[in-house]
């Protein structure tokens, strides 16, 4: 599972890539979706490299993730409640945990936004123009994504 944050705004970005980038819904600075990895998306975001930032995500990275930004429509915070209620899952760890093992989907949860707004890194970015190997923050993470998304939680 690819965790996907959108790290560069729109001025100045290709067509091709900015309909990429609206194909992978990330239509705003600092907001972030969860991929499987298939071909399609691993393109796709080969194509988009210089204006995300990626890796692939653990569980408790997710879990964080939804307890702190998962919103319901209309504005409401995703809770445990809201879990055990509509879904076969106690926990939204329990839910995370099969969501990365690829057993659950975040469609099996009514209502719930499948894009994360994020808030802006604590401490600040790394680097906007510089990949991740650089010393910066755009392009492939890895497992180090964790770190990324904690900052911005």
């Amino acid at each position: 599972m690819y965790a996907v944050i959108r790290i560069r705004g729109s001025v100045g970005v290709r067509d091709t890539i900015a309909d990429t980038l609206r194909m992978l819904r990330l239509h705003k600075v600092n907001h972030c979706v969860f991929l499987p990895e298939n071909d399609v998306y691993k393109g796709m975001i080969q194509k988009s490299k210089d204006y995300i930032a990626f890796g692939t995500v653990s569980a408790d990275a997710v879990a964080e993730i939804f307890e702190t930004r998962g919103r319901l429509e209309g504005g409401e915070h995703l809770t445990d409640e809201y879990i055990a209620e509509t879904t076969s899952y106690k926990t939204i760890k329990e839910f995370a945990q099969a969501f990365i093992d690829g057993d659950a989907l975040l469609q099996d949860v009514p209502l719930l936004k499948p894009v994360f707004r994020l808030h802006p890194p604590r401490k600040g970015h790394a680097g906007l123009k510089r990949t991740a190997s650089q010393g910066g923050v755009l392009g492939n993470h890895g497992e180090e994504i964790a770190v990324l998304l904690h900052k911005m939680r």
